[in-house]
């Protein structure tokens, strides 16, 4: 109540915040659930529903989240080295918290460069390589439903910042007070007085061409004349997507009308994630009426996508993440295999709840496979330590079952423009042997054997639902002898620190000839996932396997 007081009287910078405080005057459930907490800030950063209140995002928040930044940089940079990039998407207030970062950080004396238009999380990272940039913000919720918003730091590597570097800037927030510690100069001021730029186009034209140039064609001819559909789920990617693919030959392109532009309303898709299949249907049925050959679908900041094909009974599939993970594994290598293109000692990234089939693969073509952690800032870790050992080019591939792709080294995070580029190429290249996605996916189970993935997520909204999630891992925690019938041979708690990985809230039991259960909070969402791996003859049995151990899973849970 003494925050939401303060906050009362001094919140006044933007009409939405003084209208809302004014709304749950009478509301104490809703003053708790805003100010019982600071908006937690990690290794992703920021993330929270927008709103009034500590425990919110809204330019409060984003402003001392910005000083922490800053006073970290200053603290680690030489005056001529303080560079900070910022990109945003189209979420709600995603240009206000970006204008407001850019603010914050042009008052520290840090030299910003902003994107003039929104432009996708890969672009960003791009750009903060490209510039030579101490660190960078995107602003975004990913694939949150619209209520939602975010605020990504990145290192000068281009990656989503470390835990040091997270803890070392969380602490810097902690000390500054969000009405008396925060600096802030007038944005047009600074920008007359060239601290804050926009970022050249050239830089965008440069990210285009690195990834058209992660094609592994080789000089090949395929037809590109296929006919796609592609939506940006009202997203950042319509403009980058439709330039890579249209500049690589692919023309032949039909956009969802309604989900065409952006809108952080995202008004036929609440939650605009391609892993959903309701965020899907639109585009399906666009399909269907263009008779249309492919459908791309990337999330509201572009870095992830997801795909349908046509089976053979001409309806549209949806693909998951890791199927279609493999696939573009499988053809990567192939045609560097083919081409005479693979790289001395190359090397596969995925993390530990990525489909563990990918690793036979990997192994057939002789590319040594990487497990990390949930999250592709692991993924671009291992990108940059290849790069400091002389060994950049061995890369081929990362990818995680959540539709996060990348091929190339020239960013450190998923990229739905590289991905969007090589799931074309790939469909292209197969069409023209007669050969479709599902009918290719059906060769690699059956020279592999089956495997059968997928994720529930278990909502767990406000300080309750916090506490609730805590409890019911730390019941996970005590393990089982069986699940479902079958043993549990061992468990891993990353929370321990395992194979060389860092500390992570993350369980893994292995269960005796079938597969795996993962166990882990969401770092961006107020959700308890849980991965299920199956192994089995066929499709039949995987199926039924994982039928009883989901339905095991979630009565442990309700019990809980």
């Amino acid at each position: 109540m003494k925050n939401y007081k303060l906050w009362c009287e001094k919140a006044i910078a933007d009409p939405d915040l003084i209208a809302e405080l004014k709304n749950i005057e009478q509301d104490p459930d809703a003053i708790q659930d805003a100010f019982y907490r600071d908006l937690e800030f990690g290794t992703g950063g920021l993330r929270g529903v927008i709103g009034a209140g500590t425990n919110r995002m809204n330019v409060y928040t984003v402003a001392k989240a910005s000083q922490g930044l800053a006073n970290y940089v200053v603290k680690h940079y030489s005056e001529s080295e303080r560079k900070i990039a910022i990109s945003y998407d189209s979420r709600i207030k995603s240009d206000v918290f970006a204008v407001t970062a850019a603010r914050v950080f042009a008052a520290n004396g840090i030299q910003v460069c902003l994107y003039k238009e929104l432009m996708p999380t890969p672009c960003l990272s791009f750009a903060v390589r490209d510039l030579g940039c101490a660190a960078g913000v995107m602003v975004t919720a990913s694939h949150n439903p619209s209520k939602y918003n975010g605020y990504k730091v990145y290192g000068s590597d281009g990656c989503q910042i470390t835990v040091a570097a997270a803890d070392e800037i969380y602490a810097e927030i902690s000390k500054t007070d969000v009405f008396e510690d925060v600096k802030l100069t007038d944005f047009e001021t600074a920008k007359q007085a060239g601290i804050i730029t926009y970022i050249p186009d050239e830089v965008y034209t440069r990210f285009t061409e690195e990834v058209k140039n992660q094609s592994v064609l080789f000089g090949e001819n395929i037809d590109k004349s296929v006919s796609i559909v592609y939506t940006p789920l009202n997203g950042s990617g319509l403009k980058p997507v439709l330039r890579a693919l249209s500049e690589s030959g692919y023309t032949n392109i039909t956009v969802v009308k309604e989900q065409e532009l952006p809108d952080g309303h995202f008004p036929t898709c609440p939650y605009p994630n391609p892993e959903i299949r309701e965020a899907m249907m639109l585009g399906m049925e666009y399909a269907k009426k263009q008779d249309a050959d492919l459908l791309l679908a990337t999330d509201p900041d572009c870095d992830r996508v997801g795909i349908a094909v046509r089976n053979r009974d001409n309806e549209f599939v949806l693909l998951s993440g890791n199927e279609t993970g493999i696939l573009l594994l499988d053809y990567i290598c192939s045609q560097r295999q083919k081409h005479n293109k693979m790289p001395n000692e190359p090397v596969f990234v995925k993390t530990i709840v990525t489909m563990d089939m990918a690793k036979k693969i990997a192994d057939k073509y002789g590319v040594k496979t990487v497990d990390v952690l949930t999250g592709f800032k692991f993924i671009g870790e291992q990108i940059g330590l290849l790069e400091a050992a002389g060994r950049k080019d061995s890369y081929i591939l990362g990818f995680e079952e959540s539709y996060g792709y990348l091929s190339g080294n020239y960013v450190r995070d998923k990229d739905a423009v590289n991905a969007s580029l090589l799931i074309c190429e790939m469909f292209s290249y197969y069409k023209a042997q007669g050969v479709s996605l599902l009918e290719k996916l059906e060769m690699l189970y059956e020279e592999f054997g089956f495997t059968y993935n997928t994720l529930y997520s278990f909502e767990f909204e406000g300080e309750s639902g916090f506490h609730k999630m805590q409890a019911i891992m730390d019941a996970f925690r005590c393990g089982f002898e069986e699940m479902a019938g079958i043993s549990v041979v061992n468990m891993l708690d990353y929370s321990l620190g395992i194979d060389g990985l860092p500390k992570s809230n993350v369980l893994k039991f292995f269960l005796k000839d079938t597969g795996s259960v993962v166990v882990r909070p969401s770092g961006t969402e107020p959700k308890l996932k849980i991965y299920l791996s199956v192994s089995a003859a066929n499709r039949e049995a995987a199926t039924a396997t994982e039928q009883s151990l989901s339905q095991f899973i979630r009565a442990y849970i309700e019990k809980a």
